[in-house]
Parts: C-alpha cells; structure tokens; sequence
C-alpha cells in the first residue's frame, strides 16, 4: 500500500469518507489532474503543477481543500489564516459536500492555470 492510500485509511470516520469524497471530485474534473504524495500530505497536480491538496485542520478537525494559489481567488468560503499564498476551504464531515461550490471553484483554479498564469509544461 502506498503512503498515499495510508493516509486516507488511517483517518476516522466521517472524516475518511469526506476526505475520499474531495480525492473523487478533485480528480474527476479534469484528466489532467492527478494524485500525488508530497510535503507529506495527498497533494492534486494540474498538468505536474501543484494545484491543490486534502488536509485537516489541526483547529477545528475539519477537513479542507488547499487551494495552492488561492489568494488569486475572492470568494468569500475560502479562508486565509496565516497564509500568504495559500486559501482553504472547510467542510464539516457530518454535513454533505457542497458539490457545485467545490466544483466551481476548482475549475475556476483550473482556468486560472490554462490561462498561462501559471507556467505549465504541456
């Protein structure tokens, strides 16, 4: 088994399911997106740029996306914290996912990558 899986296994319930949940809708999004473990955490590549990554807050023990250039974003369920580059977005684990808000915001990061913003090597 790879760490990557590991991770995902090793959390509790309803916090795995969550976290698989997020890993589905990322990577359904586009095919250039893919899975990878890095600075030890399930890190989402756009195209081999890093894009995005699954976490769980240490606070609040909610898991999170990590928008990796989400300061270029304004949308307000997005959060900053101590984070220059960086934006996350909370989810409650007993709650479901708010399916077209994760999906619009992620394409709305992959636009923003398409575009040229981001150096990308194709």
């Amino acid at each position: 088994m790879s760490t990557l899986d590991d991770f995902y296994l090793q959390q509790d319930e309803p916090v795995k399911g969550t976290l698989l949940a997020l890993k589905q809708i990322i990577l359904k999004q586009d095919e250039d997106i893919t899975n990878a473990w890095k600075y030890g955490m399930p890190f989402f590549c756009y195209k081999g740029k890093m894009f995005c990554y699954l976490w769980v807050h240490k606070k609040y023990q909610q898991p999170y996306i990590g928008m990796v250039e989400g300061k270029r974003f304004d949308e307000s369920f997005l959060i900053q914290e101590d984070r220059s580059r960086m934006k996350i977005m909370l989810f409650n684990p007993n709650e479901d996912l708010p399916l077209q808000t994760i999906e619009s915001i992620i394409q709305k990061a992959i636009s923003f990558y398409k575009t040229g913003a981001i150096k990308i090597k194709e």
